[in-house]
């Protein structure tokens, strides 16, 4: 997708990797470059599930601080939605997303994690909103997604605070999914994703959007919203196969809607 953001495929899983040393700062280039990457991981038909990677050492210790030190009120005016809306790419890929991380997901780099659909986190990692230590607050979804993730009281403890939890903690409160040794950390995100490459991709949409949107609607009408997401795979191939090899008992072989 550009310098310093790449993309491939494996078998069905799309790699979004950051490579922007030494820290994969995200300025406003990779921003740019990730929006491109959600563009194709959502267009593209051979990719099935995605993981988003750091690398080994680090998955992003945030936004460009000597960019964003010299831009003015004016400036972010300007750029403060498309910045938000680059990460907002990657939440609605309509596909199974994980983030692998390892070293640190900080500012920029926790609310990239957090518009993933999971977080697989190394046992040496940290990760924390620390924009209140430079007089800002999170400005890509920290205040929005972080507490509808964790609650919202631990999410203005952390957003307040600034301070950096480290692996066991976000397990605990729920910022992690998994925790593995720092050499396991893409394998695992990858085994994570795995067994929906196989899976039926509508329904896998269907499931992503009923949950996400869902969320943001009083509960009558999200009730409404996942009977409009049900009633519409009715329509699909997957759905028919599914319930045939239920009735005859083998397993589905779901196609590529």
């Amino acid at each position: 997708m550009g310098e310093y953001v790449r993309c491939e495929v494996t078998d069905g899983v799309g790699t979004i990797t950051l490579a922007r040393p030494p820290m994969n700062a995200l300025d406003v280039a990779t921003q740019e470059q990730l929006r491109s990457a959600a563009a194709w991981a959502s267009a593209s038909a051979e990719v099935r599930a995605v993981v988003v990677y750091g690398g080994r050492k680090v998955f992003a210790a945030g936004a460009d601080i000597k960019e964003m030190a010299g831009m003015s009120y004016a400036d972010m005016v300007a750029r403060a939605r498309d910045l938000s809306s680059a990460f907002d790419a990657v939440a609605r890929i309509p596909k199974p997303v994980v983030a692998a991380i390892n070293g640190y997901a900080l500012g920029g780099g926790c609310e990239l994690a957090l518009a993933c659909d999971w977080r697989v986190v190394a046992e040496d990692a940290k990760l924390g909103q620390p924009e209140i230590t430079i007089g800002l607050i999170p400005g890509a979804g920290g205040t929005q997604r972080l507490p509808r993730l964790i609650g919202p009281a631990r999410a203005k403890e952390l957003i307040m605070s600034g301070r950096m939890v480290d692996a066991a903690e976000a397990l605990r409160i729920g910022l992690a999914d998994r925790v593995v040794p720092a050499d396991e950390v893409y394998d695992a995100a990858v085994a994570l994703v795995r067994p929906y490459v196989t899976g039926p991709a509508l329904a896998l949409r269907a499931a992503k959007q009923a949950v996400d949107e869902g969320l943001e609607l009083s509960l009558p009408a999200a009730l409404a919203w996942e009977s409009q997401l049900f009633a519409g795979l009715f329509a699909t191939a997957d759905r028919a196969e599914g319930m045939a090899a239920f009735v005859e008992k083998r397993r589905p072989e779901f196609g590529r809607e």
